[in-house]
């Protein structure tokens, strides 16, 4: 095999194929062919350079609750603590957690008589920890019984395995790695999967790595197995149940083992048949009959008996194509296309994001890993948090998870903050950043066995969350404000005054040389003085928000520590307003879960409606979104909707004829915010998720931040303005007139099948700025205006003005599409918008947009248009080939 050739030595394929050769002899099962079952699951995880505790994937998957059904739910933990398993550190960087899960507890001894004793030295067993009634937490199915055995292979067993199957020269370590994983398929075959009526299974049987899995959901599998105070450095979970296989089983449940790794899977394969027989030819027969099952299958061949780097692995499941591999060096170009040669008829074809944990006891490592299709058809959202003492990296199907598991590390652990560093999403089969990301646990080389993290892409470039990663000083100077007494009498003057904005402008420009105790007092202030009247409260909120949702210069202090402080500030504001049963003069008034039922219309001189929608549903008939939708019938048009947790749906049902309405969003939104909205305006304070503004009729959507997967998916209009990126297929089928200002970039798939009519003549159009802003607030280009390489293909209708200096855009990344200059008709257009977009963000036409290193640049030098191809018009390239003559229809 070539690829072989390329990266693997003699030795190597030796070893690779006398494991191949040994699996030949194991029994098997043929596959059942169970049919596909929709997929659309919850995963979520973390890994910290220091243990946590078990109770931080609880809040996460309980997130992600409305992504399950209750019928297969599962955690995994890497990097265990060793004094909660009851054995030394020796003990368990040296032998194999061999946990089995007995369906039928009658087994146990057959089961142990069989596959355990005979083979293995058992340094300890011990039955897993659990609740005794599982009713209590809402289980309908009795979690198995999981017994935890550290052994190590038996000597003599090992020495006459190795002799059998050829292994005499090779690392004896791999070679037990083996032996521990073809008993442990002898023993699935013989307990689970020859059997109608399941007895046991094996959940995982690595090295410093465990899995608990039950029919039901993923925190109750914390809660089941007492999961509180067991501590880790990584945590993974999955909601809902396999795509394929026994449906209702523990054993078909996520996440799932190679050897020292668990991985859990959103979304299915179309190809799964295709991929069973790749494994089956490698001897490799999967035993659950998972789609999730054939991804761990992949992943242990191609890492432990291939042993390729990750990268490689990478690029095997999720191959780089198109454009994004002709922009791949010459040399790596080499490298995929021998990967994909031998590789391609494994790769998973379909929607699918995973995460794997993993321990590399070889090169003493712990890593959290996640991987993008090439199409990128399922959401995933990455995070990283970098301070001097304690550094975290996160993914999750959804930011709000993300943001939920730093609440809960940070109520527990003050060296963790609520607001991630850096938020951003992966780029499936790219050349810029592989559609996957990396984060890896080693040694600090401090000596007191402390450990270090770094995040890193495919490609092994490192990620970092900003120019400092430490939270110096931050608990020390919370409580020193050499600045009080002036900071006091400036918020008295801000508050009372007509116009805050040059106060705010201010306060901000002083942030940079401030330390936490000033920023701290100046939140402080604003709250304390928030009340004196109407104005200070407007004000309050106006000032607090502005210092939300802009970029400035804090100098050496991290950003997510202001937004920390600041939002804070806004959170006492808003839950010290009265509620609607109490309510006399004020113009604000609130409503929260425990208050609902107290919903009226306004009177007096209320205003506007205070939601906290902290303890309400996701979705469905206890969420806040019904409670939007019935103050709006009683007369309520203005809103301020805090304290969110992925609650979906915000300003959805109100139907036409909205205008006038206001809702302002803070904290963790969800998704299908805005989707169908008809007249009404909508602001974001912060970042969005997915499946925003679909199919939205009119009105304005803002956005303080970045916007997640399929964006104004089938939109018809409204204005919208998006401060940073948006993910992957933004604007698919959309419309009508929607008019759109992206100042950051997109992924891919960018107003595919746009139908949006002629731009010029009332039809639609997207602005796509290409920028970002450094840590000072300046506005600077990214690498790449647009790295994706589907833009605007298919499009019928409608343009993309896209800021392109460099004219970095090329043909190659459209279909369907041409690039045209702009007109004086086109430019008076945008024009506009883009100055509405200057008030909303900061971003100054002139100034930012169009002054290009310096110089100041005219519209047409600095943004082209990309439009259709006029329908019916032969090119004249192609006319000059012979392929036509003039015009014809």
């Amino acid at each position: 095999m070539i690829f072989y050739r390329l990266t693997m030595t003699y030795d190597h394929i030796q070893m690779a194929n006398n494991i191949l050769a040994s699996r030949a002899k194991l029994p098997r099962i043929a596959d059942s062919g169970k049919c596909d079952e929709e997929g659309g699951c919850g995963v979520t995880g973390f890994i910290s350079s220091i243990q946590v505790s078990g109770k931080n994937i609880y809040e996460p998957s309980v997130q992600m609750h409305n992504r399950g059904n209750g019928k297969g739910g599962g955690i995994a933990a890497v990097g265990l603590c060793p004094e909660d398993l009851g054995v030394t550190r020796e003990v368990l960087d040296s032998h194999y957690l061999l946990q089995i899960a007995y369906l039928d507890e009658s087994a146990r001894a057959d089961v142990e008589k069989s596959h355990v004793l005979p083979f293995m030295d058992i340094q300890t067993a011990s039955v897993t920890p659990s609740i005794d009634d599982y009713k209590e937490i809402g289980l309908e199915v009795k979690p198995p019984e999981v017994w935890r055995y550290f052994v190590r292979v038996k000597k003599d067993v090992l020495a006459a395995f190795i002799e059998k199957n050829g292994f005499t020269g090779s690392d004896p370590r791999k070679v037990e790695d083996e032996f521990i994983s073809e008993n442990s398929v002898s023993l699935n075959h013989q307990y689970y999967a020859s059997l109608d009526d399941k007895k046991a299974f094996v959940m995982s049987h690595g090295r410093d790595i465990m899995i608990l899995k039950i029919v039901g959901y993923a925190e109750q599998v914390t809660q089941y197995y007492c999961l509180d105070d067991f501590k880790a450095h990584g945590w993974i979970a999955h909601q809902r149940y396999p795509t394929r296989g026994r449906l209702w089983h523990p054993g078909g449940a996520h996440p799932f083992s190679g050897m020292h790794e668990a991985l859990v899977h959103n979304g299915d394969f179309a190809n799964y048949h295709a991929i069973s027989e790749y494994l089956k030819q490698r001897n490799l027969f999967p035993q659950f009959l998972t789609d999730t099952e054939l991804s761990a299958l992949l992943l242990d061949l191609y890492n432990r008996v291939f042993e390729y780097p990750m990268e490689y692995i990478i690029e095997a499941l999720a191959p780089t194509s198109e454009y994004d591999f002709d922009r791949l060096a010459v040399e790596k170009q080499k490298i995929y296309k021998a990967i994909q040669s031998q590789h391609i008829p494994g790769s998973p074809d379909g929607p699918w994001f995973f995460i794997i944990a993993r321990n590399d006891p070889y090169n003493h490592f712990l890593q959290l890993i996640g991987i993008t299709d090439t199409a990128m058809l399922r959401p995933q959202v990455f995070a990283l948090q970098e301070n001097e003492d304690v550094q975290i990296g996160l993914v999750c199907s959804e930011k709000q998870a993300i943001d939920a598991t730093l609440e809960n590390l940070a109520a527990e652990d003050d060296r963790f903050c609520p607001v991630a560093d850096k938020y951003w999403n992966a780029r499936g089969g790219s050349a810029t950043d592989g559609g996957a990301f990396t984060f890896t646990l080693t040694d600090s080389g401090k000596g007191d066995g402390s450990k270090k993290l770094t995040a890193a892409n495919k490609f092994g470039e490192i990620v970092t969350a900003s120019s400092s990663r430490k939270k110096a000083g931050f608990a020390a100077e919370i409580s020193i404000a050499p600045h009080a007494e002036e900071i006091s009498a400036d918020v008295e003057a801000g508050l009372a005054s007509n116009e805050i904005d040059p106060f705010v402008n201010n306060w901000a420009a002083k942030i940079k040389e401030w330390g936490f105790g000033d920023v701290k007092s100046l939140c402080s202030e604003i709250v304390k003085k928030s009340g004196q009247s109407a104005r200070h409260t407007a004000n309050a909120i106006d000032a607090l928000t502005r210092l939300n949702d802009r970029i400035f210069p804090t100098g050496s202090k991290k950003r997510s520590l202001i937004l920390h402080i600041v939002r804070g500030g806004l959170t006492q504001i808003f839950n010290a307003f009265p509620t609607l049963d109490e309510n006399g003069e004020s113009a604000w008034s609130r409503i929260d879960w425990e208050t609902r039922s107290a919903i009226r219309a306004p009177k007096k001189n209320e205003k506007t409606l205070v939601l906290n929608a902290r303890n309400f549903q996701p979705e469905g008939q206890n969420c806040d979104s019904r409670v939007i939708n019935r103050a709006y019938e009683l007369g309520w048009k203005q809103f301020i909707c805090h304290g969110y947790k992925g609650q979906r749906f915000t300003g959805c049902g109100l139907g036409t004829g909205s205008e006038g309405v206001r809702i302002d969003v803070y904290d963790s939104s969800g998704d299908y915010l805005a989707s169908g909205i008809s007249g009404m305006e909508i602001y974001v304070h912060g970042n969005a998720q997915d499946q925003l503004g679909q199919i939205m009729k009119s009105g304005k959507l803002v956005v303080y931040g970045d916007v997640g997967q399929t964006f104004m998916y089938g939109a018809k209009g409204g204005d919208v303005y998006v401060m940073g990126n948006a993910a992957g297929r933004p604007l698919i089928n959309a419309v009508g007139s929607p008019k759109v200002v992206i100042n950051g970039t997109c992924l891919d798939y960018l107003a595919e099948s746009f139908m949006a009519g002629d731009p010029l003549n009332g039809g639609g159009f997207v602005i796509l700025n290409g920028i970002e802003f450094d840590e000072d607030g300046s506005v600077i280009s990214q690498p790449n205006p647009y790295p994706g390489s589907n833009l605007f293909s298919l499009a019928s209708g409608g343009a993309i003005y896209l800021r392109d200096p460099e004219k970095m855009a090329a043909p190659e990344q459209l279909n369907g599409g041409e690039i045209v200059d702009l007109t004086p008709a086109d430019w008076e257009l945008i024009l506009p918008i883009l100055d509405e977009n200057e008030r909303l963000f900061g971003v100054r036409v002139e100034a930012d947009l169009l002054t290009i290193d310096g110089i100041k640049k005219s519209y047409a030098d600095v943004y082209r248009k990309v439009q259709p191809i006029k329908v019916g018009v032969l090119s004249k390239t192609a006319f000059s080939e012979g392929e036509g003559e003039g015009e014809w229809g």
